[in-house]
């Protein structure tokens, strides 16, 4: 009797303990997901305008802004300013060369076309040089002018004798080559500008560019801090320097080979004019020597 007592009130306290346990096990059910109308994730719209952050006593504000070059130039380094002021002078200078420089081949051209066929119309030496001894304000004009004042010396004195005429040809050449030569170095004046721009620009630019770069990186060391807006001034202009050497370097090196080249071809022009104008003047003065 004893034991099945004992069976009896254990179950009985299983019972209650389950009843008693039971509200607890509902309680901590989780609640019903909820059912009105799903969330749903948008992307944040983009800002209206360009925005730039600027730090301002440890934060950083929103400004709204573009690049502007003028701010890149008020804000760069003393060493950068002086570069790219150089730089811009050294442009400006070589555009003004490449203008003036176009007009004055083009009017040569033009004078020399015109002389040309003037000096083929068949009018005589004398008459010629009566007309551009003292208008020989061209090239092709001044070269024709000095080969036959040479060759109108030699009858100065009455006909050349026969041995004398080498020497008067020669002379003659030597005349028209000295003319060339003062002519060809004034046409080329101030190309060398041009070439030396082309060839130092670049690194006039690359120096403002490393100047550039050892300020951003000063100013990282110094705030210890590598965001955008302690590095960005620095950057900026420092590429704004390699741009400006670029912009001087590029037209004058493209202007300088195209000049060269228009300055050959004319003075190879002028020399075959030389040639010509000593053929028929040597044949002349062999006939009066006779």
């Amino acid at each position: 009797m004893n034991m099945k007592w004992r069976i009896a009130a254990l179950a009985s306290a299983l019972s209650i303990v389950m009843a008693l346990g039971a509200p607890a096990v509902a309680q901590s059910a989780p609640r019903a997901a909820p059912t009105g109308q799903t969330a749903e994730s948008a992307p944040l719209a983009a800002p209206a305008a360009n925005v730039d952050t600027v730090q301002n006593d440890g934060e950083f504000h929103a400004a709204v802004g573009g690049f502007s070059i003028i701010a890149v130039f008020m804000h760069a380094d003393p060493v950068v300013k002086t570069a790219m002021v150089l730089l811009l002078l050294a442009s400006i200078w070589s555009w003004a060369i490449i203008f003036n420089k176009g007009l004055a081949l083009s009017g040569l051209k033009r004078r020399a076309a015109k002389f040309e066929k003037l000096f083929w119309s068949g009018q005589s030496l004398d008459e010629l040089f009566s007309q551009f001894a003292s208008k020989n304000d061209h090239p092709f004009a001044a070269v024709f002018v000095s080969g036959v004042r040479e060759w109108r010396r030699a009858f100065e004195g009455g006909a050349p004798r026969e041995g004398a005429v080498a020497g008067i040809k020669d002379r003659v050449e030597k005349a028209m080559s000295v003319t060339i030569a003062r002519e060809s170095d004034a046409i080329e004046g101030q190309l060398g500008f041009l070439a030396t721009v082309a060839n130092t620009a670049p690194f006039v630019g690359l120096f403002g560019t490393v100047w550039g770069i050892m300020n951003s990186f000063s100013a990282i060391a110094a705030r210890h801090d590598t965001t955008l807006a302690v590095v960005a001034p620095g950057i900026a202009e420092a590429l704004f320097a390699t741009a400006m050497g670029l912009l001087a370097a590029i037209p004058a090196a493209i202007f300088y080979n195209r000049y060269v080249n228009e300055i050959g071809r004319y003075t190879n022009r002028l020399d075959a004019f030389a040639d010509e104008l000593s053929a028929i003047l040597s044949r002349q003065l062999d006939e009066k020597a006779r």
